[in-house]
């Protein structure tokens, strides 16, 4: 089978949806099937360099301050390109951008088109413009709308599938998560990390790793763990990561005299993210924008129990007093402190929690996902074979049929972002009238 994937985030740029597609890349190749990746130039890439398999487009580098970038419309290099590669089916990771791109290419070649709904793109809408309540309204039926348009949906989680059904997404929704080495992750050597950055053996290592960004809760987090370490003598704070929140969390740490109880990583990976992960007593996580807990599985693979907030990608991954603690939501910094001090006073507690993380962690194993994600395309590759037209008719129908598609493609995609925008203004004006409205004691 020939895939076709279009992202607007791959490597090298660290963050889940990059890991995420790198990871089913590598996989269906390994299963033997071919895979193209569409994606746009990063820090460290050049569009001249050819990679093996991956189509490069240029792109405005660190948009509005944040770590993407944003392609610029090459719309003729890639047709060919896909002409060339000729694929039997399209997999889209966004819904603008080369979103657009992979919708349009999908319907001039009669076929289907997945959507990973990777992201809870309201939870991003500080890193454009205008940013408001209307804006997130806007992107959240944007992406409805664009889930609507194509063959069918896969969400990374549950908790992903239920928000999208509630959201009006009528497609077919598929739970794939993202797969992870556990094998690999399991093997880490956390005694060589600690040496490595002369982290004392006996002292308790409370750990988190990403992208250090606004989203990520991460004041939230620091907060936390600053009040953890501070009432434990022995423990510290390693940080795995980078990005625009560094600076906030060293300030919260600072700001409590504690600077030296904090270890600023960077960004790790391969082996040393291993070690990272099986250097950690206890792995804490705080965000609320994920839609599957990568880190979280990638820890528990290194036996590390997760204290996180319950949240969609979070509560798939955690089970309360079981591998770790899952929290309410809006459960206030002390209470999150207190979690984290519980198993640093109970060995045995840590322990057994321990055991757990590794047992859940296999179901996230790469190779099952992999699987399923597979099956998924097979379905739809094999539905969309038998409604082409009889061979003896392609020919005559064929110029037609493709500026027929063209044409509505464009239609639908103008009709999907403007029914966004009303659907945001809409929402925006009704709420307004409501807040207007005279209470009964001022009429």
């Amino acid at each position: 089978m020939k895939i076709c994937m279009f992202t607007n985030t791959y490597l090298p740029h660290v963050g889940g949806v990059a890991r995420s597609v790198a990871s089913f890349t590598s996989d269906l190749r390994a299963m033997g099937h071919q895979v193209l990746v569409i994606a746009p130039t990063f820090s460290g890439t050049d569009v001249k360099t050819s990679e093996q398999g991956v189509l490069r487009v240029p792109a405005i580098q660190n948009f509005n301050g944040s770590d993407f970038s944003v392609r610029l419309p090459l719309p003729f290099t890639i047709s060919e390109e896909i002409d060339a590669f000729d694929p039997d089916l399209i997999h889209s990771h966004h819904p603008f951008l080369l979103g657009d791109t992979a919708l349009r290419a999908a319907r001039q070649r009669k076929l289907p088109l997945i959507f990973t709904h990777h992201t809870l793109y309201e939870q991003y809408t500080h890193y454009v413009p205008f940013d408001s309540n209307t804006m997130k309204r806007f992107v959240i039926h944007l992406s409805t709308q664009y889930a609507n348009l194509c063959s069918a949906v896969v969400a990374p989680s549950q908790s992903v599938a239920q928000l999208l059904r509630g959201r009006g997404v009528t497609r077919p929704i598929v739970e794939i998560p993202t797969g992870v080495d556990v094998g690999f992750f399991s093997k880490g050597s956390g005694d060589r990390f600690r040496k490595s950055l002369n982290i004392p053996d006996n002292a308790f290592l409370l750990g988190h790793l990403g992208r250090l960004a606004p989203e990520k809760n991460l004041r939230y987090l620091a907060e936390a763990a600053a009040n953890f370490v501070q009432g434990q003598q022995a423990a510290r704070f390693l940080v795995v990561g980078d990005g625009p929140s560094r600076q906030d969390i060293l300030a919260i740490f600072r700001r409590q005299g504690l600077e030296d109880r904090l270890i600023l990583a960077g960004k790790m990976t391969g082996r040393d993210l291993a070690d990272a992960y099986a250097a950690m007593d206890l792995f804490a996580f705080a965000s609320k924008s994920e839609t599957q807990g990568m880190v979280l599985v990638e820890a528990m693979a290194a036996s590390t129990p997760v204290v996180a907030l319950d949240a969609p990608g979070a509560r798939e991954v955690v089970r309360d007093g079981e591998n770790g603690r899952l929290l309410g939501e809006n459960a206030p910094p002390q209470e999150f402190a207190e979690a984290l001090s519980q198993p640093c006073q109970d060995p045995r507690l840590l322990e057994a929690w321990s055991g757990s993380a590794r047992r859940q962690a296999e179901r996230f194993s790469r190779e099952r996902c992999a699987e399923t994600l597979q099956r998924t395309y097979q379905s739809f590759t094999s539905r969309a074979a038998e409604q082409w037209p009889p061979a003896a008719s392609q020919e005559a129908l064929i110029s037609l049929e493709t500026a027929q598609r063209a044409l509505k493609t464009e239609w639908d995609l103008i009709s999907e972002k403007t029914s966004a925008v009303v659907s945001a203004f809409k929402e925006e004006l009704t709420a307004g009238k409501r807040s207007s409205k005279p209470r009964p004691e001022e009429s």
